[in-house]
């Protein structure tokens, strides 16, 4: 199987790539076009969140999809990444850590389902950008999230307005070992 080198994939073509390929191809994405993303295609993508697994299926995720400019500028404020202010949309994923008996495992059950978001939104066109770096408690007060909610990361999401290089990444002889930590 041949890897895929273009760095951004159109719907029509991705249909006949594979989970691999489309892990291997996706690039963070910070530069949008100024082109709404359909509900049809938000559905789907929200869709492979819900459909995550989860801890006894509890299910402990919570997503907000902010559309509304004023928003996104608001929460861009004190951000390293400000250009989600003119992303299309970005979800913010929450996690319910006072959920009984998983809410220890709230917050990697919600970063798997924002990961089949990602993933799911590459194979239809739509570009994303994981942002970890935020003020919790400004966007917990902006957007009224509850307190026993971990607000886990924003994702910006849009049809690509570049095609960023693929960055290097360490060899797997340094990031794995075997049967023992080395």
């Amino acid at each position: 199987m041949a890897l895929i080198r273009r760095n951004y994939l159109d719907s029509e073509r991705i249909k006949v790539l594979d989970i691999i390929d489309i892990i291997l191809s996706r690039r963070s994405i910070r530069q949008y076009e100024q082109k709404e993303i359909p509900n049809e295609i938000l559905n789907k993508i929200l869709e492979t969140g819900r459909q995550a697994p989860s801890a006894a299926n509890r299910q402990p995720e919570h997503f907000i999809v902010i559309t509304d400019y004023k928003i996104k500028k608001e929460l861009s404020k004190g951000l390293f990444n400000r250009f989600i202010k003119n992303a299309p949309l970005t979800i913010v994923g929450c996690a319910n850590t006072g959920a009984r008996l998983t809410g220890k495992w709230s917050i990697v059950d919600t970063t798997i389902a924002l990961q089949n978001m990602v993933l799911a939104a590459w194979t239809m066109g739509i570009g994303s950008c994981w942002i970890g770096d935020f003020k919790e408690e400004k966007v917990k007060e902006l957007l009224k999230i509850p307190n026993k909610w971990k607000v886990v990361a924003l994702i910006s999401f849009g049809y690509p307005a570049e095609q960023p290089k693929p960055k290097n990444k360490k060899p797997i002889t340094e990031l794995v070992s075997y049967n023992k930590f080395s």
